[in-house]
């Protein structure tokens, strides 16, 4: 539980962080808004659309009699658009961080200045960076499609489908959003997906304490373009302790480094030039 509210402090941190950053809060509102606009226009058409589905799919229960033809596709009906805000929690971050690539990016090199230390720069074209992002979105969404297919398969077996199946579906997402939110750092950082995905499992319940309080917030309308900057944010300071780039070393090393100002200037004439050490 300890390393679950460890994750969860790099999600309160980010929000800190936008927070004292209020340029940055705006500068990452931008892309969660287009975003968002496409996706309720998605999620409305699917919820008048659904029964229509369900009725398609299930002929054979035409000839049923009420209530189980109303319990059998009330239910089918409440499942694929379960399904569907399943895929919307997951794919509205791997869009939005297509979509706002450079405003993303931006925000989380600022979080690692304001960390000290060294600024990764991934030193690509935007064009390769966005094939990158995509890429990689794209297979991390292939292993999201297939445990919402096996979940949703699961979800038809009495009582474990009601409680077990959603507890391990808001996991399955949580665990893929910290993925997407982290890919902004690590990829500047020149990590690859399998490394990525390696490194989040050696931290599973500290990767879950983010996702999962993420992923349950995604689901109230307008909240996800709120916390995205954050998210990216907390993100950020996550990878860089995964990486093992610990802001409190970068810290005492910024403190030296003032102490060291500090000497110059009293023993120096009024126009003496401090140099600060390279970042």
């Amino acid at each position: 539980m300890r390393d679950f509210g460890a994750g969860f402090g790099y999600l309160v941190q980010g929000q800190k962080w936008v927070g004292r950053h209020g340029r940055w809060f705006g500068f990452g509102l931008l892309p969660g808004l287009v975003t968002l606009i496409l996706y309720t226009g998605a999620l409305v058409g699917l919820g008048y659309g659904a029964d229509d589905v369900t009725a398609w799919a299930t002929p054979f229960a035409d000839d049923w009699t009420s209530p189980w033809l109303d319990v059998f596709r009330g239910t089918l009906t409440a499942l694929v658009f379960a399904f569907g805000l399943f895929l919307a929690v997951i794919t509205f971050t791997a869009v939005t961080l297509l979509v706002g690539q450079p405003f993303y990016e931006s925000l989380s090199e600022a979080v690692d200045r304001s960390e000290g230390g060294e600024v990764p720069e991934s030193g690509l074209p935007l064009w390769r960076e966005l094939w990158i992002s995509a890429r990689d979105s794209l297979r991390v969404l292939l292993r999201v499609a297939f445990y919402g297919i096996l979940l949703f398969a699961c979800g038809f077996i009495p009582v474990i489908g009601q409680t077990v199946v959603p507890v391990i579906g808001f996991c399955v997402s949580g665990f893929f959003l910290t993925e997407e939110l982290t890919a902004v750092a690590f990829q500047r950082r020149g990590v690859e997906l399998k490394e990525r995905l390696g490194l989040l499992r050696g931290r599973r319940t500290a990767v879950l304490g983010f996702g999962v309080p993420l992923t349950l917030a995604f689901l109230v309308p307008f909240v996800a373009v709120f916390l995205m900057p954050g998210a990216v944010a907390g993100a950020t300071l996550m990878a860089r302790d995964l990486r093992g780039e610990t802001a409190d070393d970068d810290r005492d090393g910024d403190a030296q480094e003032n102490d060291q100002e500090r000497g110059n200037l009293s023993s120096s004439s009024g126009d003496q030039k401090v140099h600060h050490l390279p970042h």
